[in-house]
């Protein structure tokens, strides 16, 4: 005998509250709705519904078999999509959101080149530096870049990110260099979005406050500035690893450097990602592991 029979007869007697109803809902006669729940009960050894002659009512146990059973429905549907979507062309509209910068250096290029090979799908992208809530705004996705601080979203790691404190041998030669956290004081320190940079300090995080007479909210501004002399920088390596391989900036308190953050995509809590979603969550995280920032 097949355990699940009777399963989908239960569950739509107890959501519809009549057999009858239950019968119009699966598609079968009353009879036959009620003869599969009479032979789980009997094969259950317990009495799920309390019956009179209009409506019906769910018995103790009923209840909690219930909510099992809906649960059992629900991945089971889940599990079939699952399957079904694996090949499924991605299509209809997609929103989505990114820091400005980064969304225009390895975003935006990237998922251009995923909608040119899947015509059916509409994109907007909002590049903002300010997060954006994404059920509020009704957002399928967001790239986010460091610590991610809401629970309420699930993360993919796309890419590392790696933060460099450093410098241009140039200042260095005038200013010298920085043996530990408490003489960043003594040096000038191009600020960017914030005064306050993380470091590691006896295996834990510390953050330092900065100061000087530089300022500007943009990476790529930082590091002309940095390349300039004009101070010390603390950058992500996609930004600096370039200038560093070929010596134009000189990596500064390495036994500090704050444990490694990363580039995210998250999307709101569900169960199962659409193949739009899914699909190009995965493209990205391909695609920035190909680029020479990240080898």
């Amino acid at each position: 005998m097949n355990r699940w029979e009777g399963l989908d007869e239960f569950v739509a007697v107890a959501e519809c509250g009549q057999f009858s109803a239950a019968a119009e809902r699966l598609g079968l006669s009353t009879s036959q709705v009620s003869r599969q729940v009479a032979r789980l009960e009997e094969r259950l050894q317990s009495r799920l519904f309390y019956r009179s002659t209009r409506r019906v009512a769910l018995t103790e146990a009923g209840q909690t078999f219930l909510q099992h059973c809906q649960r059992l429905q629900d991945a089971r549907e889940e599990a079939l999509r699952a399957v079904s979507d694996l090949g499924a062309e991605p299509k209809g509209l997609l929103r989505m959101t990114c820091a400005v910068a980064y969304g225009e250096r390895f975003i935006v290029p990237l998922v251009n080149q995923f909608m040119a090979q899947h015509p059916q799908l509409r994109l907007e992208i909002e590049l903002s530096n300010r997060p954006l809530d994404l059920l509020h705004e009704g957002l399928d996705l967001a790239i986010r870049l460091g610590r991610l601080q809401d629970s309420r979203l699930v993360a993919t790691r796309l890419a590392p990110r790696v933060m460099y404190l450093c410098a241009a041998p140039d200042y260095l030669q005038r200013y010298g260099r920085p043996h530990s956290l408490s003489e960043l004081s003594r040096h000038n320190c191009l600020i960017g979005s914030s005064d306050h940079w993380n470091f590691a300090e006896g295996g834990r995080e510390a953050q330092v406050r900065v100061q000087g007479n530089w300022r500007c909210n943009s990476g790529e501004a930082v590091l002309d500035a940095a390349l300039r002399g004009f101070g010390l920088c603390q950058l992500p390596d996609y930004y600096v690893l370039e200038h560093l391989r070929s010596g134009a900036l000189i990596s500064l308190l390495e036994q500090h450097r704050p444990p490694n953050t990363a580039v995210w995509a998250v999307y709101p809590q569900q169960r199962l990602l659409s193949p739009k979603v899914r699909q190009l969550v995965e493209y990205l995280k391909q695609g920035l592991a190909q680029r020479p920032e990240y080898s």
